[in-house]
């Protein structure tokens, strides 16, 4: 995801503006971290879980994706370890076969990646990346799910883990326990740096497997190039719009990796903001009410259920189809939130032909600049007291900007959660510590 002197350099400067440069733009993270961020932190270990969702037969006659593995087996586990750890293997099974109970054996079934986030009662996330994919066998059989539980965001580097995990299980389930044995015990590398895993496979004897992690601890869980693909420009900047003023977002695909690394790229966008709201990748189809609810989400929902989401009641929504790349239903003001100078230098920015190596880079450039130019000014209007406690000068931030257009923007982006929590971070120092603020948050 991360590769070429030229993506490094890119990013380096996005990296100077918020780690607190010199300049007087700066748009720094505050020390600690937003509420339902996902920590980057070195040495962690890789995961928590792998478990297998296996699909079977009821006595009405339908299939139910149940855990018919699980590693490691953790034992001896408190009370409240224990009842979080229940709800966490209850849930998994949903999100792994979120496209309902309506399925059959078949002779082929193409393998797809996907992630999906939960979030516990207190806040934190975990992440589940998931390879769904039909066994080796002869005949028709039914797909199962290998999904890897972890609080770590790097999307590349669990799907090259879940290669590894799809190429044992077509030789032997026996084969992915000392794989994965052998990757718990290695810790989550710094950004930039290879953890290699010794693992042996019948007939093919000892593999070393290097995984590295990106030089950009922040862009590793994204790909922006999915959305590239998808969506012009100009409907990206509508759906930034949208998500920086905390709207609905629904967005439709039919596979399960098309929704999840889209809507993870859309959450991206924000950075260094933290979307902190109802957040789900993959809806399964059990929880579609969601799109009733009253408060700010973001979304992903199968397809097949566009009929049933447009039945239901919705304010202050905007449905993008991401099959056909076009909005099916907006409040109509999305081209007014923004101010269209900056409008125009993002588009420009999107616009220009990138290689792969580039976008990342490039696209989360862009949308950085975008909050330097309106908001960068936030520290010099935190009016520190003797107790070291800061307080944010909301009207006094708000009057420094000369332009209207900005000045009207920032006045509403200034009401929002995702302000209010980065702010708040803000007020606890007056030094932040630069190590603190490395994280990408999951709404995730």
């Amino acid at each position: 995801m991360c590769g070429g002197g030229e993506q490094r350099r890119l990013s380096g400067r996005s990296l100077a503006l918020l780690r607190g440069s010199a300049l007087p733009a700066e748009l720094e993270r505050p020390q600690g971290e937003a509420l339902h961020s996902v920590l980057y932190s070195a040495g962690q270990f890789f995961f928590e879980y792998l478990v297998v969702v296996s699909l079977k037969k009821t006595l009405e006659g339908h299939y139910e994706p149940k855990i018919s593995y699980q590693f490691p087996k953790r034992e001896n586990l408190l009370k409240g370890q224990k009842e979080e750890e229940e709800r966490l293997l209850k849930a998994i099974p949903l999100f792994c076969f979120p496209d309902g109970n309506n399925w059959a054996p078949v002779a082929e079934f193409p393998s797809e990646t996907f992630s999906f986030v939960l979030t516990n009662v207190d806040g934190s996330r975990k992440i589940g990346y998931c390879r769904r994919l039909l066994p080796a066998g002869r005949g028709t059989r039914l797909p199962e799910v290998f999904c890897i539980i972890s609080c770590l965001g790097c999307f590349g580097l669990f799907s090259k883990i879940l290669d590894e995990v799809e190429k044992r299980r077509q030789i032997s389930m026996a084969v992915i326990y000392p794989f994965m044995q052998g990757l718990r015990e290695s810790p989550f590398p710094a950004p930039g740096k290879t953890v290699t895993i010794k693992s042996f496979i019948p007939e093919s004897g000892t593999e070393l497997i290097e995984l590295t992690r990106p030089v950009d601890a922040h862009l590793e869980h994204v790909e922006f190039q999915a959305l590239l693909q998808r969506l012009s420009p100009q409907l990206i900047l509508h759906i930034f719009a949208s998500a920086v003023l905390e709207r609905r977002l629904i967005f439709l695909a039919e596979e399960l990796s098309v929704l999840s690394q889209c809507i993870h790229a859309v959450a991206a966008l924000l950075y260094p903001f933290t979307w902190a709201h109802t957040y789900i990748p993959v809806v399964p189809e059990c929880l579609l009410d969601t799109v009733c609810c009253p408060t700010p989400f973001m979304v992903g929902i199968q397809m097949r259920h566009l009929e049933r989401v447009l039945d239901q009641p919705m304010e202050e929504a905007l449905l993008v189809d991401l099959c056909k790349g076009k909005i099916l239903q907006a409040v109509g003001d999305e081209e007014e939130i923004l101010p269209i100078k900056l409008q125009n230098e993002v588009l420009m920015s999107l616009s220009r032909h990138h290689t792969s190596e580039q976008v990342n880079a490039l696209v989360s450039e862009a949308f950085v600049q975008f909050f330097v130019r309106t908001v960068g000014h936030y520290a010099a209007h935190i009016k520190w007291g003797r107790s070291g406690r800061g307080a944010f000068q909301e009207r006094a931030f708000c009057k420094a900007l000369a332009s209207k257009t900005s000045r009207r923007f920032v006045k509403k982006f200034v009401k929002t959660n995702m302000f209010s929590l980065f702010i708040e971070e803000a007020e606890k120092s007056r030094i932040p510590q630069e190590g603190k603020w490395l994280c990408v948050s999951f709404p995730p």
